[in-house]
């Protein structure tokens, strides 16, 4: 599962349109255009637009860039799934 969140506030989101989702609405809260947002993320354009729209496959630094600008940050939580053996 991945997590979005802004400091101390955690949201579960599982899909990249979801992620793509809470993006769009920061990047509109804080008032930058996709082209703003790129440039200051050293990404293209194409990249942004495709990530709001939960398109494509983002490598995870792209994905973390743009996060970063936008003050937001994302966590991994990993767990070792424990099997019964047969």
């Amino acid at each position: 599962m991945l997590f979005f969140a802004l400091k101390s506030q955690y949201i579960g989101i599982m899909t990249l349109k979801e992620i793509g989702f809470a993006i769009k609405e920061r990047r509109k809260h804080l008032g930058v255009n996709q082209r703003t947002l790129a440039d200051l993320a050293d990404v293209a354009v194409n990249t942004v637009v495709a990530i709001e729209r939960g398109e494509g496959n983002p490598q995870l630094t792209t994905l973390l860039a743009i996060l970063d600008t936008l003050g937001l940050q994302l966590d991994i939580n990993l767990k070792r799934l424990e099997y019964e053996t047969m």
